[in-house]
């Protein structure tokens, strides 16, 4: 949340932000210093100056701290509903990550990299994040089941698989490993002609 966004809200919803966003700040630089599995709930709750059960408010668990972005679901729902009708949804979907690069260039392998950061190490995470893409599919296959006002088929939940299928290859290590050794703008023009490419509808059949 931006300083502009965080001044608007009223006194209640902004202190709220800055206890969440401390919170959150705190978790990252102790996961960071030590790794996830070496940090307790206590320690991140002593390090934000707030207590444990305050922190249990806003987060459910200790896997919650590092899966904390909504933002991704949220930017992917819009961009398909407001997808016009020639417009497929793996190209809605690209567009809408394409523009999400657009706004964090130039540090676009940054973000692909910090999105996956630490999974590695900790089989929690790894299963939360499994957990994240598995909610993120329901999520999808309710949309389109919605957008056609029909009750979800098999088909639609193999599609909004494919769909969020896109944003998993986008922080996958394959992904990573493109755009590990290039600069900013080289990765992000990777990650751009990437999207472009396997999000192109299939040429009609003669």
């Amino acid at each position: 949340m931006g300083d502009e966004e965080l001044a608007a809200l009223p006194l209640r919803a902004r202190k709220k932000a800055l206890t969440r966003a401390s919170i959150v700040a705190a978790a990252e630089r102790l996961f960071g210093e030590r790794g996830f599995d070496n940090v307790t709930v206590a320690e991140i709750a002593d390090a934000a100056n707030v207590s444990v059960k305050t922190l249990f408010v806003y987060f459910r668990s200790k896997e919650d701290l590092v899966l904390t972005d909504t933002g991704l679901i949220d930017a992917l729902l819009s961009a398909l509903r407001a997808r016009p009708a020639e417009t497929t949804h793996a190209e809605a979907v690209a567009r809408m990550l394409l523009d999400l690069l657009a706004r964090d260039s130039p540090a676009a392998g940054q973000w692909v990299e910090g999105f996956d950061r630490g999974r590695e190490e900790s089989e929690a995470l790894r299963s939360g994040l499994l957990r994240r893409w598995a909610e993120y599919e329901d999520t999808v296959t309710a949309h389109l089941a919605a957008e056609a006002g029909v009750p979800a088929t098999p088909d639609m939940r193999l599609h909004a698989i494919a769909l969020v299928g896109i944003v998993r290859t986008l922080v996958a290590p394959e992904i990573r490993a493109l755009v590990g050794s290039l600069g900013p703008a080289e990765a992000t023009a990777a990650l751009r002609d990437w999207l472009l490419v396997a999000t192109r509808p299939a040429p009609a059949r003669a």
